[in-house]
Parts: C-alpha cells; structure tokens; sequence
C-alpha cells in the first residue's frame, strides 16, 4: 500500500505512515523518539494511532530514560506493572524479558487458539490507555509480537450478537497458578497485589467513540449473570472471533524498535515460540513496559450509550523489549 505521508502545518517536519493491512498497524516514519517531537508531530502520532491502533517506529535505539522522556511526551507515567513491579532505578519500565516472573510454570496453563492474547492490566479498575514497547535483545529470528483490532472484531459480529454483547458486563482478575514449584514467585506476587474488576463487554473509546469488544482472553473470568458454562461457551466463540486473523498485524522486531499501542481498542499476544528455544539470542528483548496516567486525555468518568460504557482506562503503558 503506498505511503501516507501527513504534513505538519508551519514546519519543514513531516510524519510518514505506511499502513501495514486493512485494519490494523501502521509504520511511521520521519521522526527522532531520542529528541523531543514537536507539537504538529505529537498529534500527528497521536492521529496515527486511533487510526491503526497500534503504530511502529524502526531503529530508534532508545535508552531506559529516552523511553521514559519519549511516553512523557504522550501521558504521565505510572508504576511499571501493578503486580510485577518495575526495573531497578526506573520505575516507569517493566521488563518483560523471556524468564520474568510472570512467565512462570507456563506448562501448567491451558493451550488454545486464543491462549496468551490479552489487553494490558485490564484486571486493574483503570488499565493504561496505551503502552510502549523497546526492543532491546532480538533473537535473529522468531519472537513476533501480534496485535488484533477490537473495533473491527465488534464490527464483525452479527447485529443480534452484537447487541447481546452491548448489554453484558464481565470480570477480570489475576489469579494464582495451580502446582506451582519451590521458589517460584508468581504466585506470591498475585495474592500480595490481587486484581480484580468489572468491566463492560463492549466498552466506547473515549476519543474516537468507536464501540470496542473489549475481550482480554488472559484477564477475563467470567461474564456477570450468565452460568458457568454459558459465559466459558460464549467467552470461547467471542475469544476465537477476536484472534481471527483478518483482525491482526503481526511484528517482526529488529533492535531498536517501538511498538506504541492504543490498549483501549486491541489485544496482544507476546512470543511463543521461543519457549521452544534454548538459543541466548530468542529472547524477545528485554522488553519493559511502562504505565502512564494519560495527562492528555480525560479519563474516569462513565460515558454510556446504548448499553455500552468507557469505563476510563487513561495510562499509558511503556515497555522494552
């Protein structure tokens, strides 16, 4: 597809966005993430990213404060991670390197389609609004990170489903792992900070008023009213039409790499396959992410229409691959 290149009023500066498939992803172009944007840019970054959902930016070979200054740019920062905590000296970074505490007795967990796709922290009342990944480690090959488009997934759906979905609520929570091993942690970090929360199925972006399926498959428990095996039946038909792959872009990372996602309109899913490596390079660099209070957009109130809610969810989310 050819570029869509967007011209900053009054500057000699432009951003470039490459579209990467029909719904969802674009490339930008034309900026330095080491040195502060100016302002036609930041909005044009800003623009690109309610649009695509997710926007990527190649061989910027950014530092931990770099990273940090960049998101400043685009909210306030928050702790790395509610339950997992932060890097060391820098508490805006998470780092989400292969064998962190959260990848923990992973055998243990259940295999499907939809396995490991998520929204980030969506079991907090007021998840990010957005998050930041760095690529710092890169195996040479391997290690991908998809994303879908909760917009285009809701939009997918049949009228009546859509309008059985428009009434229901869900909750989302973190939760313990069965038979985990001496010494591992992740089980001691869940109970120490519990999540749990309760959160529209179909939620309405609060800047672009799109209706969003708001399915975070690792997060979502339940759905409020219906029995247990009416909410896991329709929780499996909604996760599998969410992961369709018509809905997603899939990101082959290079060190030095951002990825900038809007967590209010998709999901994600990290690497796999380099579980299935012992290779010191297929870690999919150590990749921190970064919460933000979005100082820029207004969050927390309750906006409802026609059944559907935005619940909030202004932070930011940064990390580093």
């Amino acid at each position: 597809m050819a570029p869509s290149p967007q011209h900053s009023a009054g500057t000699n500066t432009y951003v470039q966005v490459f579209p990467l498939t029909l719904h969802i992803g674009a490339e930008i172009r034309g900026v330095d993430l080491s040195k502060p944007l100016p302002p036609e840019q930041v909005k044009e970054v800003c623009d690109a990213l309610l649009k695509w959902k997710v926007v990527f930016f190649r061989g910027q070979n950014l530092d931990h404060a770099q990273h940090v200054a960049m998101a400043r740019q685009f909210g306030e920062p928050t702790i790395g991670h509610a339950v997992f905590g932060h890097v060391d000296g820098y508490p805006e970074v998470y780092s989400v390197a292969k064998n962190r505490t959260a990848n923990e007795n992973r055998e243990q967990m259940m295999v499907t389609p939809w396995s490991g796709w998520h929204t980030d922290v969506t079991a907090a009342v007021n998840p990010p609004f957005a998050s930041i990944l760095r690529g710092v480690t890169i195996p040479p090959y391997g290690g991908d990170t998809f994303w879908t488009n909760l917009v285009a997934a809701y939009q997918g759906l049949s009228p009546a489903m859509r309008g059985f979905a428009d009434m229901l609520r869900a909750v989302h929570a973190n939760v313990a792992r069965a038979n985990p091993k001496p010494g591992q942690k992740y089980n001691d970090s869940i109970k120490r900070r519990p999540l749990a929360s309760e959160h529209p199925l179909v939620t309405v972006h609060a800047e672009t008023g799109e209706r969003v399926l708001f399915a975070s498959p690792s997060y979502i428990k339940s759905i409020v009213g219906l029995t247990p095996r009416e909410s896991q039946k329709l929780l499996e038909l909604i996760w599998e039409h969410v992961t369709r792959p018509e809905y997603t872009v899939r990101f082959k990372w290079n060190e030095g790499d951002i990825a900038f996602w809007d967590n209010r309109s998709t999901s994600h899913l990290a690497p796999t396959d380099i579980f299935q490596s012992d290779h010191p390079g297929r870690a999919p660099a150590r990749r921190r992410r970064w919460s933000a209070f979005n100082s820029h957009r207004r969050l927390a109130d309750l906006v409802r229409s026609g059944g559907a809610e935005d619940d909030g969810g202004g932070r930011i989310a940064a990390i580093v691959t």
